[in-house]
């Protein structure tokens, strides 16, 4: 069975980068001896792995990737403290078009009075 890792590596200059491979020791080596010149760490070494997760569908783990790298460094980071309490109040929308925020029929209906009388 196939191992593909998803990871999270803090970079010097605090940045952090998330990544896909199936080879997690090899690929950590090669972000640190700066291989590839156009890599986002590159010029941000050394690097540190902060995060991993082992998962055996190369599908979830593209998906998992993708989702983790719209995050916040924040999020990223609640992720790899397994702070899993900051991390579902990082997640949670704050957006005042969000339901959790919006005023009810009544509210409104009160608001609306007040600014009547």
């Amino acid at each position: 069975m196939n191992s593909y890792y998803i990871y999270i590596l803090k970079c010097a200059d605090g940045l952090l980068y998330t990544g896909l491979t199936n080879d997690i020791a090899r690929r950590l080596l090669e972000h640190q001896n700066g291989l590839n010149k156009t890599s986002f760490t590159f010029k941000r070494r050394p690097v540190e792995l902060i995060f991993h997760q082992e998962l055996n569908d190369i599908r979830q783990a593209i998906y998992f990737e993708k989702k983790i790298k719209r995050w916040s460094a924040k999020k990223k980071m609640s992720l790899a403290d397994h702070d899993f309490n900051m991390l579902q109040i990082l997640a949670e929308c704050r957006n005042f078009t969000h339901h959790k925020y919006r005023p009810t029929e009544e509210e409104v209906s009160t608001a609306l009075d007040r600014t009547n009388n």
